[in-house]
């Protein structure tokens, strides 16, 4: 990645602090490139990396921001920068994303009063990965609408299998379920007025979700005992033709062709739509952030330029290097059939918004609460309205703090 092109026309020198939590060998590769790059760009300037783990980062964080702070950091996007942009230790960055092209389809993702107080450089499609061969073995076709999705499911019953593999032993992937048909039945802008503690639990258009959720339930779409598998030890029931599909990341494909399935087997399709909404998806984004106590600022918004343009994100994302998806709508993707699937799906037919999943939307305390009321609601239907209480219950105490 040359990158030279985006040069800023004064010179930066100084030091340059990044904080990083790219920890794993492929992305500390890539940020131990973007700061070569960078500083190949400005040979006056002084960047000093420090790598940290990725889990410890989480509870390391604030105690970076507020003593001695860096100049760049790197977290999530949306409500997961919430708590730091509240507490004025992150820097406004509207400015320069006023100098910067391709970005619109997450911008929502990183304001908050209006304002831009991040960038992305990654993200990874979530939808419903299947099995191809057995679609056809059934004369099923991909489904459009909720309908569609129902009868297709019913055909796979009949066929003797599960419509759906799915681990819940540790809940988010329930809660990825949740969010789907959270943002079908009712609409991106209000699944996320849920996720900022605007909406009850007890709502009847919440009730409508799991109404729809149920459907599934209780025509026996999912494997059974799925409260004690993780995701990993799901991927078995679709590898052996049990089950057809999983609503899952686009990580899972790795070990889906690692399992021996082929892409004549496998293919994917965008969640159906439910109610008349604009669909929102759900795509984690990470992100770079300047602290407000930065000391180098100018450097670091120059930074967040080269991170961002079309080229850069182009080489990070690329199979031999983080294997995701760039987020500036003019970058390109390695030929790879998900891949390109989740890029055209995510700049071009997600104007809903995107969706940062459960457990970053939701407050840390919120997510792991309702995220067991998922699970429960997966095994015990019947337990619904205790718990919408009891998911209430915390809403009311959580967002009043």
């Amino acid at each position: 990645m040359s990158g030279a092109a985006y040069a800023d026309a004064h010179a930066l020198s100084g030091d340059l602090r990044i904080i990083s939590d790219m920890s794993n060998p492929a992305p500390r590769a890539v940020m131990e490139g973007l700061v070569a790059d960078f500083g190949a760009m400005h040979p006056d300037l002084n960047i000093e990396l420090e790598v940290v783990d990725r889990d410890g980062w989480k509870s390391q964080i604030r105690n970076a921001l507020t003593s001695n702070p860096p100049d760049l950091i790197n977290w999530y996007a949306a409500n997961r920068m919430g708590p730091y942009v509240n507490a004025g230790l992150f820097e406004d960055v509207s400015d320069t994303w006023a100098e910067i092209e391709g970005l619109d389809s997450v911008k929502g993702a990183l304001t908050i009063d209006g304002k831009q107080w991040g960038v992305p450089y990654t993200y990874y499609q979530w939808g419903v990965y299947y099995r191809e061969d057995i679609f056809a073995e059934l004369g099923l076709e991909e489904p459009e609408t909720f309908e569609q999705e129902l009868a297709n499911c019913q055909v796979i019953i009949d066929s003797g299998r599960k419509c759906y593999t799915i681990g819940t032993k540790f809940l988010w992937t329930a809660g990825g379920w949740f969010d789907y048909l959270n943002m079908r039945t009712n609409g991106f802008d209000f699944h996320m007025a849920l996720a900022r503690g605007e909406v009850e639990w007890t709502d009847d258009r919440v009730r409508e979700t799991f109404a729809n959720w149920r459907k599934l339930i209780d025509m026996g779409a999912y494997i059974d005992d799925h409260q004690n598998y993780s995701w990993q030890e799901a991927l078995p029931f679709m590898l052996n033709g049990e089950a057809t599909a999983y609503l899952m990341g686009n990580f899972a494909v790795a070990p889906m062709r690692e399992g021996g399935l082929t892409d004549d087997q496998l293919d994917f399709y965008q969640f159906p739509t439910i109610g008349d909404f604009p669909k929102g998806e759900d795509a984690p984004i990470d992100t770079f952030h300047i602290p407000s106590g930065a000391t180098n600022k100018d450097a670091a918004r120059e930074f967040l330029k080269f991170v961002t343009s079309a080229e850069v994100q182009t080489a990070i994302n690329a199979g031999d290097a983080l294997g995701q998806l760039p987020v500036n709508a003019a970058s390109s993707v390695d030929d790879d059939e998900f891949l390109n699937q989740g890029f055209e799906m995510l700049t071009s037919n997600a104007p809903g918004g995107i969706a940062q999943f459960f457990d970053r939307d939701f407050p840390a305390e919120m997510a792991s609460i309702g995220m067991e009321g998922l699970q429960e609601f997966m095994v015990f239907p019947d337990n619904l309205d205790d718990i919408l209480q009891r998911l209430e219950q915390a809403r009311e105490r959580i967002y009043a703090q």
